[in-house]
């Protein structure tokens, strides 16, 4: 309990000195703690005990304010922060095996000779293959304070004996802008999968590098994209939107309105603008494109974002522990809030995307009802944009669900056209290496052949996946799987960025985004 018991001690002091009365509520947890040390039955494990009490009390505020141990705080700061002492691979886990996708360039592996396709089995004489370690174990081993040493075994196809490595480990950056190409001539692309400490300029040096290629006009894509610093947002929209302009403000009860202004060199403030969204874009990308959207800057596209609109403070507690407690929410220039409801209600906020399936909002714009109450104008053209839960697109993109089976769906949710990609590719890496040496070959002559698909179907037995539909099920399910299977091995053998070129064009959200882009009366577009 000793958590409890400082915050409680320092805060009876505090009040104390202050001459107020000690609330109720702290002396009653003050008493708790105290009955439970000194009474109960066996001893009390003091440390578990506090922290599922901080969780109890947190989780009874909203659904964001939330506690990290040591270990998660450490972790979630290096993501963050965007690097982190390692040895710079980037792998995945195949049938308790860990095998290595690709190594960073000049990083401590690919100095060392470790190669793609190389299986680590151990870490400083533990085993991490067959014994079913958790990735986030593996991680904290191979993971360290630059300039430290670790020890890898290695199994390499072809070599019949183990390779023993040490590596130094150095700081390893993780990419937060992880695509960046052209699309054609006058048309960029450019993917954000999370808002860091370096992403702006990492969204900089991307954007110089597609202008310096003729870039005229920008589809960014914010899909999937949950959040992060605020910051970074703000930075980005200091390039797209004229200066000074306001992005976004917070208010609280105890926090007062705080204005966040547009600033930096404004490095794409003329040219088409479309950013994607999904259902899982959230917080810093609803800002993002919130701000966008109410400038009339470019179109939103998509589906209704996830409507994450709180703003967590960090606080440090003692032992490497941290909470992160709501204490404003986020409002779009017009001043519409980003958070939808929750109302105390746990399990319904967690369900609120299913429930959005089930309504049938994901595959009709009708289903979605925005009260008049709610409604707003954007700052420039006067269009009618509502508040109320997550930003609402331009242009909204259903999803298909004629496109997916039930057996896709099952062997997606159980990670097989993953796990038989990585084997494919584990087994073939070589031939594929050599009979496609371009992305472009590859995309034109690569067919996933009867062996790849049996591979698929055999992991799909292994990890108990049923064909309710019998062959007919199985045969409708054919083309989407074979194009998902050649998308994830041109990732692993190329990068995100050929995968992503392969990925967009089969993506409905992409082709209606870049089939706005290229409208010539493009501002006409958000007067429809």
């Amino acid at each position: 309990m000793r958590k409890i018991f400082l915050f409680a001690t320092v805060l009876l002091f505090s009040l104390s000195v202050k001459g107020q009365q000690i609330p109720e509520h702290i002396m009653k947890l003050m008493y708790t703690g105290n009955i439970i040390d000194n009474f109960y039955v066996d001893d009390a494990d003091s440390e578990k005990i506090t922290e599922e009490g901080i969780k109890a009390m947190l989780k009874a505020l909203d659904p964001h304010s939330t506690y990290t141990n040591a270990k998660e705080t450490k972790s979630l700061l290096e993501q963050m922060q965007g690097s982190f002492g390692g040895i710079g691979i980037q792998f995945n886990i195949v049938s308790d095996t860990l095998y290595v996708i690709q190594t960073t360039i000049n990083g401590p592996s690919e100095r060392a000779g470790i190669l793609p396709g190389d299986r680590i089995v151990a870490v400083n004489d533990t085993a991490i293959a067959g014994v079913k370690m958790e990735r986030g174990d593996i991680m904290t081993r191979l993971r360290g304070e630059k300039g430290t040493t670790v020890e890898v075994d290695v199994v390499r196809r072809g070599i019949d004996r183990k390779l023993h490595f040490s590596l130094v480990r150095d700081d390893i950056s993780t990419q937060s802008v992880d695509v960046a190409y052209m699309i054609d001539k006058k048309n960029g692309y450019i993917r954000i999968n999370a808002f860091g400490a370096k992403t702006h300029g990492e969204f900089v040096t991307k954007l110089d590098s597609l202008k310096g290629l003729g870039m005229k006009n920008l589809i960014l894509d914010l899909s999937g994209n949950g959040g992060g610093y605020l910051t970074a947002a703000v930075g980005i929209l200091g390039e797209l939107i004229d200066e000074s302009q306001l992005v976004v403000y917070t208010e609280g009860k105890k926090n007062p309105r705080y204005e966040y202004l547009s600033q930096g060199e404004g490095k794409f403030r003329k040219g088409n603008l479309v950013v994607i969204v999904d259902e899982t874009s959230a917080s810093a990308s609803e800002i993002l494109a919130g701000a966008v959207q109410d400038w009339d800057r470019g179109l939103i596209v998509g589906r209704r974002t996830f409507g994450k609109g709180l703003v967590q403070r960090p606080f440090q507690l003692p032992g490497g522990s941290m909470i992160r407690l709501t204490i404003a929410r986020y409002y779009t220039p017009t001043g519409r809030c980003i958070q939808k409801p929750y109302d105390n209600d746990s399990v319904k906020y967690e369900d609120d995307l299913m429930n959005r399936y089930n309504r049938g909002e994901m595959t009709s714009a009708d289903s979605i009802h925005f009260p008049d109450s709610l409604k707003t104008h954007t700052l420039r053209l006067g269009r009618p944009v509502y508040g109320g839960g997550g930003i609402m697109p331009d242009y909204f993109v259903p999803v298909d669900t004629a496109r997916y089976t039930k057996y896709h769906r099952a062997l997606a949710a159980k990670g097989c056209i993953i796990q038989a990609s990585l084997r494919y590719v584990d087994e073939n890496r070589d031939k594929l290496v050599a009979e496609y040496p371009t992305i472009e070959e590859y995309e034109k002559r690569f067919e996933v052949d009867d062996a790849f698909v049996g591979m698929l179907r055999q992991q799909g037995v292994n990890d108990s996946v049923k064909i309710e539909g019998g062959e007919e099920e199985f045969l409708r399910s054919l083309p989407e799987l074979k194009l998902q299977l050649k998308q994830l091995v041109a990732r692993d053998i190329w990068d995100m960025n050929q995968f992503m070129k392969l990925y967009n064009k089969n993506s409905d959200i992409f082709k209606k985004a870049y089939e706005l882009i290229n409208e010539k009366k493009f501002e006409k577009l958000m007067l429809k």
